[in-house]
């Protein structure tokens, strides 16, 4: 049987670029070689589209020869995506005389976190495409990007959720002062600055007084023009993977242990740098019952932002109450050997490879399913 020509995208013009390099590069050495072929479709730091040759000089050796071994040969031509039902695939910009316009793909899997991968920019392409695409859609990717828009949706599910305050980067730079004072007299001190729109901990700092408010706002503003302020809570912080489409399900929960005292929450670095300060422990150490109420509240997390393929939900365990509540939800979460969506399934009894099966049906089953709307009278 012919094998799926599955396109991995990555990289892309986000402060997590370098992150969704090595999720693609999990992906591509965990999918099933026997079933699919993949084609590496790189996007740089600037925008720019690279050939299947070009992007494979993003992986290590190893990564790289996998794919040569598994696939054979792959364009060199300049490529992209075009917004045109007919090219259902990479279309080649410059093709050789004789040399077939178009490279078909029968799915994608867009392995991009953060801005204009995360967000909706590049599902929207691709719906312009008639691709099938594994993830979240327009809709569910923009909402559960921007943390504001996310928070409204959780609360009109009756999630509970912690106290924030939000602001625009305008606002911000027209009257420092009138910001601080709002979020002295609603949230208080330590609080946590982000931006709206990002994720992996880019841009996020502590801040414990007015002056560390605004370095942790100015920080944040570097990253987006929405920026975010939620109290500080003394809580664990516990994760839940959800995969699916209409009827999705949800993974044991995880817990990153950290065993550095003088760390407030995980940064950047200790969530990727393999330093050994903290450790990812599925299940997490919680009752039964709590760990069925927390895989409720991720199912109807993912479904509050019409969810669908794969995402990860994000919880706070209160220390003093018990409490729990929702955080945030990525609608790509981070595939890297460090990361804690593909341990939670493993901790649940599923192999990545299996995962990745998974979404790529559910991808095709979504495609198919909205192919059934009429878009003409």
């Amino acid at each position: 049987m012919e094998k799926i020509k599955v396109g991995v995208v990555y990289g892309g013009r986000s402060g997590e670029h370098e992150i969704s390099i090595r999720s693609a590069k999990t992906v591509i050495e965990q999918i099933d070689k026997e079933k699919y072929d993949v084609f590496p479709i790189a996007i740089t730091k600037e925008g720019n589209w690279l050939n299947p040759v070009e992007s494979l000089g993003m992986f290590p050796t190893e990564t790289q020869q996998l794919l040569i071994n598994s696939v054979g040969s792959f364009p060199r031509n300049a490529v992209g995506f075009l917004g045109d039902t007919k090219y259902k695939g990479l279309t080649k910009l410059d093709p050789n005389e004789g040399e077939d316009r178009v490279l078909k793909l029968d799915v994608i899997f867009p392995v991009l976190h953060g801005t204009y991968g995360e967000d909706g920019t590049i599902q929207g392409l691709f719906e312009m495409c008639d691709i099938p695409y594994v993830g979240c859609g327009v809709l569910a990717s923009s909402c559960g990007m921007d943390k504001v828009v996310m928070k409204t949706l959780f609360r009109d599910a009756d999630l509970p959720i912690c106290k924030y305050v939000w602001f625009l980067r305008s606002e911000w730079e027209r009257g420092n002062e009138i910001v601080i004072r709002q979020i002295e007299s609603k949230l208080g001190y330590p609080c946590f600055v982000k931006p709206a729109n990002l994720g992996s901990s880019v841009g996020i700092s502590r801040a414990t007084d007015a002056e560390s408010l605004r370095e942790a706002i100015s920080l944040a503003a570097n990253y987006d023009r929405k920026i975010i302020v939620e109290e500080a809570l003394d809580m664990r912080e516990i994760e839940c993977a959800v995969i699916g489409n209409d009827e999705p399900q949800a993974s044991l929960p995880g817990e990153y242990i950290i065993h550095s005292a003088d760390k407030a929450f995980l940064d950047y670095t200790e969530k990727y740098a393999g330093t050994g300060n903290n450790d990812f422990v599925v299940p997490a150490a919680v009752s039964e019952e709590l760990s069925k109420k927390i895989q409720q509240m991720a199912v109807t997390a993912f479904k509050a932002v019409d969810g669908s393929g794969l995402a990860r939900v994000d919880f706070f365990l209160l220390n003093k109450t018990g409490s729990l509540l929702v955080n945030e939800i990525n609608t790509m979460p981070g595939l890297t050997d460090a990361s804690g969506f593909p341990k939670m399934w493993a901790g649940t009894g599923k192999k990545f490879t299996g995962i990745i099966d998974e979404l790529i049906n559910y991808a095709i089953e979504r495609h198919k399913d909205k192919s059934r709307n009429l878009t003409t009278k």
